[in-house]
């Protein structure tokens, strides 16, 4: 049986104790967040493997819920996002094999700090962050109870994924999109625009330190974007050597955290399904305030569904390596394509 309800408040002790779903419950605006519920509202334990999955957005990959519902042991999966309703839960409880699928949606930060918020959090044996907009959870969550009950699943270990802002927020190293978004040309055009906000120590997943991420890659021309995220970490002092990973729409990495081994899936006949492995080998040449960028010999690993990479080795197999760059806020490659 499926039911979906809205924020419990006080309600939800005993109707968890009664081991019944809560519908048709008043929301309070003062609690700062809506809660949906499709499956069992008790809660469950269950054994869970640990899984990292990044989406670049678009479209969902049905393999990002199939896998992390295994990895979760059937468990409860919890997603959660700053905009929307509760449009996953039913699409993920056929997916997922799990004994629930819950969504938060946060409307401010009085809901991270709300115990039945943080318990459901905590509960979970797999998470998901929607997209949106990636400055909200960095505003709402981060030195919060909130992070450390996302971070607290993360170390069970337990699934933990995110598709476009939910990606975004998975690095050690975070563009926090607090403004307008940057684009390549401005990045590289002016790698201190005030666009470009960095945000560090979000969330503690493993394999992810050092790390930055993207994401819509291809489609939204983002790579030199990208590029422009690296400069600053090194310039800025937050990395000797800058890591990112990248992904296009509809293309997601997942990371095995007990091998550390990253495979790509994508949905059916997608043009452009790849993840980009990108390495610094240097500090940038010209990285100034209000001038163009110039950083040379980026590394790039391109792998598409059947390639994998190694994130202890950071090489891959079954994809492509090259080099790009910026010279004078150009983007360069070492191949016709940046792509």
């Amino acid at each position: 049986m499926a039911l979906t309800c809205l924020n419990p408040g006080p309600l939800a002790g005993w109707l968890a104790l009664a081991g019944l779903l809560c519908c048709a419950v008043a929301a309070h605006a003062a609690d700062g967040y809506q809660y949906y519920l499709t499956g069992n509202a008790e809660n469950v334990t269950r054994p869970t493997q640990g899984l990292i999955v990044m989406q670049g957005g678009g479209d969902d990959v049905d393999e990002n819920y199939i896998q992390m519902g295994a990895k979760g042991g059937g468990g409860d999966f919890v997603v959660l996002r700053a905009s929307g309703a509760d449009d996953y839960n039913e699409y993920i409880f056929g997916l997922c094999q799990c004994d629930s699928v819950e969504t938060l949606v946060f409307e401010n930060k009085e809901a991270s700090t709300d115990p039945f918020v943080i318990e459901t959090i905590r509960n979970a044996e797999a998470i998901f962050i929607a997209g949106g907009d990636q400055s909200n959870y960095v505003r709402y969550w981060q030195d919060t109870p909130v992070q450390d009950a996302i971070n607290y699943v993360a170390a069970k270990p337990a699934p933990i994924g995110g598709t476009s802002a939910g990606m975004a927020v998975l690095g050690e190293f975070v563009y926090n999109s607090m403004t307008e978004s940057v684009t390549t040309e401005s990045g590289l055009g002016n790698p201190y625009n005030a666009d470009l906000t960095l945000a560090r120590n979000f969330l503690h997943l493993p394999w992810m330190e050092n790390i930055i991420t993207d994401q819509h890659l291809q489609e939204r021309q983002r790579i030199g974007r990208t590029i422009a995220f690296l400069a600053r970490l090194v310039k800025d002092g937050w990395t000797e050597q800058g890591r990112a990973i990248a992904a296009d729409r509809e293309t997601a990495v997942h990371l095995d955290t007990q091998t550390g081994i990253a495979t790509v899936f994508a949905t059916p006949d997608h043009e452009t399904p790849f993840a980009y492995f990108m390495r610094t080998t240097g500090k940038p040449e010209h990285c100034v305030a209000g001038q163009p960028l110039t950083y040379r010999n980026i590394e790039v690993y391109r792998i598409g569904p059947g390639g994998s990479f190694n994130m202890d080795e950071w090489q891959g197999e079954g994809g492509i390596s090259y080099t790009l760059g910026a010279e004078n806020g150009k983007l360069v490659s070492s191949r016709e394509s940046a792509y």
